[in-house]
């Protein structure tokens, strides 16, 4: 590798965007390791919800808790102050993970739609690491949370989905089809590439029901095929999720 390729693998960020949700706080340690096995720097993005504060702003406006189901009403200055709370949260969870490493890592907040403000932050070189679901997930279980969709499908970047109960630990890199760019073979969870015979959200759901380790890379063109037949996949896919965005 020449210093000028050494260079720009090592100007490679890792992005984590994060909500104070258990999945996204997850996902940033996963960050912290892929960026510390990288010698990158990490960037944590934490972004206020113009329009939640927008919607509070209404009257009428009411929240529900999660698990009470209990409606009271929505201000601006209670939401202000939960967004402050969160904030907080995000800020220590960055200094416990990443805090002590030699690892170059900052806090970044922004106000303005999610979706919006997180894709004026990412460039093509970068990794983005999201958490599956937000705030906003189902008790019951996990659900791929819209915000993590449109990311996955409008990001200039390499996209990693990650949850709680995926395991970060080295394993095959499962493709449906090639090209496999160099660099993913050399994230710490990828030993080997290991080709999957899957052409359906079934049938990829059923082959990859005992995997415990590695990860599955999908193309976007094949995120997309498959999130028309099964919208929710990548939620029970058991181990991390790369995808890739469409050639330049």
């Amino acid at each position: 590798m020449n210093s000028e390729a050494l260079q720009q693998q090592q100007a490679r960020r890792v992005l984590a965007m994060l909500d104070a949700s258990r999945h996204s706080l997850a996902a940033l340690r996963a960050a912290v390791e892929l960026a510390h096995a990288h010698r990158a720097e990490l960037v944590a993005l934490y972004v206020e919800d113009e329009n939640l504060l927008r919607s509070a702003d209404f009257p009428f406006a009411r929240e529900v808790g999660a698990r009470t189901g209990l409606a009271r009403p929505l201000t601006v200055t209670g939401m202000q102050a939960t967004l402050s709370r969160q904030l907080q949260q995000v800020n220590r969870a960055l200094e416990s993970a990443a805090g002590g490493r030699s690892l170059r890592y900052s806090l970044q907040v922004r106000r303005g739609g999610v979706v919006a403000a997180t894709l004026a932050q990412v460039g093509p070189a970068d990794m983005l690491v999201l958490g599956k679901a937000g705030l906003s997930a189902y008790c019951g279980g996990v659900r791929l949370g819209s915000t993590c969709r449109a990311l996955l499908q409008q990001a200039p970047c390499t996209v990693l989905v990650y949850d709680e109960s995926a395991p970060l630990r080295p394993g095959p890199l499962r493709v449906l089809s090639q090209p496999v760019p160099s660099e993913l073979l050399q994230l710490p969870l990828c030993t080997a590439v290991e080709a999957l015979q899957a052409r359906s959200a079934r049938a990829l759901e059923q082959q990859l029901q005992r995997a415990s380790s590695g990860a599955l890379l999908l193309h976007r063109a094949e995120f997309k095929v498959l999130a028309d037949e099964d919208a929710q996949l990548l939620a029970r896919i058991p181990v991390p999720v790369i995808v890739l965005p469409d050639p330049a």
